[in-house]
């Protein structure tokens, strides 16, 4: 398979291309099932969450369609759209607007250790209430948990900082994102955030920086984690398990 290793920076940009290059070329016919994700990066000498990302911005575009537990299509492209994924997606994948997050909000949090004030902790009390109540839809889960990262960076009384904070986690309002989030997000997921969110709200009640910071750095990279799952090649393996089993009972 003509696949070169690619490098920083933009991992996912530069394997998207490559793949939509060899789609082009009908390397990988419509209808055809691309290879899984461990084999790609193997070739492409890349991670496979970069793997994924560029597979999320080709569903994105109308080049593949992801189908859990079975793996990553090539569809017919005539409806798909006629620029490259680079003019509406922004230049950070997911996975690198994390860890940007984790290191920006861990040492946010340990500053806010140290100032916030009973009524910002009651606050942030209230914010956990509100989104740990049960059947909210996504939007408003959305809403809530980006409120809850804002309010932390309050704390410190800066409106930079406020800004910046804000600015990382609008990044998940993008087409990207949000297609990434509807295949690794629900309700289990929102209950695990809701309780790594109170493990940092009890850090900051109890102005202990280090646990604080600890804590936020936790959530962001079981976040991340979460976004990390495979799109099916454990459950196919399950799946011949589960008809090699039967078989034999037959």
């Amino acid at each position: 398979m003509p696949l070169a290793v690619v490098e920083s920076p933009r991992l996912y940009r530069q394997i998207a291309d490559q793949l939509r290059h060899l789609i082009d070329r009908h390397e990988f016919p419509v209808g055809s099932r691309l290879p899984a994700e461990r084999e790609l990066a193997e070739k492409l000498g890349v991670s496979r969450p970069s793997v994924r990302e560029a597979l999320i911005a080709l569903e994105v575009e109308g080049r593949v369609r992801i189908r859990m537990g079975s793996g990553v299509y090539v569809v017919d492209s005539v409806h798909a759209a006629a620029r490259h994924i680079g003019a509406d997606l922004p230049a950070e994948g997911p996975f690198e607007v994390l860890e940007a997050r984790r290191l920006v909000e861990g040492a946010v949090s340990a500053e806010a250790a140290t100032r916030a004030s009973p009524e910002q902790l009651a606050g942030l009390a209230g914010l956990l209430d509100q989104m740990e109540q049960p059947g909210l839809p996504a939007e408003r889960l959305i809403a809530l948990d980006r409120a809850f990262h804002v309010e932390i960076a309050a704390m410190l009384g800066n409106t930079l900082l406020v800004r910046c904070v804000g600015e990382l986690f609008d990044q998940r309002m993008s087409p990207y994102f949000r297609r990434l989030a509807q295949y690794f997000e629900n309700e289990e997921s929102w209950r695990a955030a809701a309780r790594e969110h109170r493990a940092v709200h009890a850090a900051l009640a109890g102005g202990d920086g280090e646990a604080a910071r600890a804590a936020m750095r936790v959530h962001l990279q079981a976040s991340q984690e979460r976004f990390s799952q495979s799109f099916g090649e454990v459950d196919v393996k399950r799946a011949g398990e589960r008809q090699r089993r039967h078989a034999r009972t037959k």
